[in-house]
């Protein structure tokens, strides 16, 4: 009891509160179809299907009495069971169970009452079929096992007391008829559920496809990014820690550092901004080149340009190299010469390169020490090295010399590259001129 009222008469009172606020009125004066109570069960019902099926059953039946004159004729029972057996079919998505038990019940009844043979076992077959694919598949098997039982009992035993009248055994090559009626209806379930579950599985592979191919792109960008601020940001840290140290007493020097932080950041911003863009505009082509070897040189003066000179030897012709490859390789001496910067107190490095046949081997060493700021063995820098050398089938081998340097190998294998390297240039150059020009025009601006 509460203030007075039973239970019963405040959940009635919620229940009218509630639904007054479903029971809109649309701005034609019309009441919405979600309104009323249920509305939005009874029109996920497979009402086509299910009448179009009901259809069929009373009129092929229809058809097939007046083949069999010695059957009893069709009468309001025969109409109820044909039309209740065909309505169960609406709630075969919710109910399969039911539905093919009663199906089944419905059809024996019909049988029993000696009417016509003729599509009654329709509804029967769609019912356990919607069973099967439910995966209420001994409720399916045990419905149709309870109707062929029940034919056979009222064909051979029962018949005597069922109508019509003077009705005689049925002959056993009929049996064979009704059992592979069972047998297709079995069979055509099975069948149904075996293609929804392929279906469903392709619909899953899809999907973790689409998941694999989204972590894959983040890994890019990521791996992306973190070639690019690194560098830049480390060669920034480096120039503006001589700026400070020399602006009172060398005003030039200092003068110097700050035009290589200007333009490391410009072309930091630059790169950026192509990353970027390649999320705003997925599917354009690349209107610029990716990095590569051919910007080697430049990598070199901006390591110079933070104290480190860097000593460059080829071995055989390192132009014409895959996209893949040449991307690859170039990021991977950008990040050692950014770990040697950032972690080594060495003033020199050597770069080698040297191709293969079938493929381009790389090697960066130092003279160090590590310094205090951390080991170059560390941190995500080697971890993208290796993941761009493996995705291309490469490896790549770093680790500290007995005299106290460090040294990074890299093989990045030559064939089958190509594609790899036209994703990674569309991470890399899409937009890219664009996006460079707007960069310079804004570091020029804001100096």
């Amino acid at each position: 009891m509460d203030n007075g009222r039973p239970s019963w008469v405040r959940r009635c009172l919620g229940w009218l509160a509630s639904a007054r606020g479903r029971w809109s009125v649309t701005p034609g004066g019309e009441r919405s179809p979600d309104a009323w109570p249920g509305g939005a069960t009874l029109r996920r019902m497979p009402w086509r299907s299910t009448v179009l099926i009901a259809v069929l059953v009373q009129v092929g039946t229809r058809f097939a009495a007046h083949e069999q004159p010695d059957r009893a004729a069709l009468d309001g029972v025969a109409e109820f069971l044909l039309l209740a057996g065909s309505l169960l079919l609406l709630l075969r998505h919710r109910f399969p169970r039911v539905v093919a038990f009663g199906a089944a019940i419905a059809a024996l009844l019909y049988l029993g009452g000696g009417y016509p043979y003729g599509p009654v076992f329709l509804f029967v077959a769609i019912g356990c079929l919607a069973a099967v694919v439910a995966g209420r598949r001994v409720a399916a098997w045990s419905a149709v096992g309870l109707l062929w039982a029940g034919h056979l009992l009222v064909t051979h035993w029962l018949y005597r007391w069922l109508p019509p009248a003077a009705d005689e055994a049925a002959p056993w090559g009929q049996e064979l008829i009704v059992a592979g009626w069972a047998v297709a209806i079995v069979a055509a379930s099975e069948l149904g559920r075996v293609r929804r579950e392929q279906l469903a599985h392709a619909r899953a592979e899809r999907a973790a496809a689409e998941r694999r191919r989204a972590d894959e792109e983040r890994l890019r960008i990521a791996r992306e990014l973190h070639d690019v601020l690194a560098h830049s940001l480390s060669v920034i840290n480096v120039q503006a820690g001589v700026g400070l140290a020399l602006l009172d007493d060398d005003p030039e020097q200092a003068r110097t550092a700050l035009t290589t932080i200007k333009g490391a950041s410009k072309e930091a911003l630059g790169e950026v901004r192509q990353v970027l863009d390649t999320l705003r505009a997925q599917g354009r082509a690349p209107r610029s080149p990716a990095p590569g070897l051919a910007r080697l040189p430049e990598l070199t003066e901006q390591a110079k340009s933070a104290g480190l000179d860097v000593a460059v030897s080829v071995e055989g012709r390192v132009s014409g190299l895959p996209p893949g490859a040449d991307l690859a390789a170039f990021r991977i001496v950008q990040e050692a010469l950014t770990n040697i910067v950032r972690h080594s107190g060495a003033r020199s490095a050597r770069v080698h390169l040297g191709r293969a046949a079938d493929a381009l081997r790389l090697r960066i060493d130092d003279d160090g020490p590590a310094t205090a700021e951390g080991s170059p063995g560390g941190g995500n820098g080697l971890v993208g090295m290796r993941e761009r050398a493996a995705a291309l089938g490469g490896e790549v081998q770093a680790g500290p010399r007995a005299d106290g340097g460090f040294t990074v190998r890299a093989t990045i294998p030559l064939r089958g590259s190509s594609g790899t390297g036209r994703a990674d240039g569309a991470a890399g150059g899409q937009n890219g001129g664009t996006a460079a020009r707007a960069a310079g025009d804004d570091n020029e601006e804001s100096a």
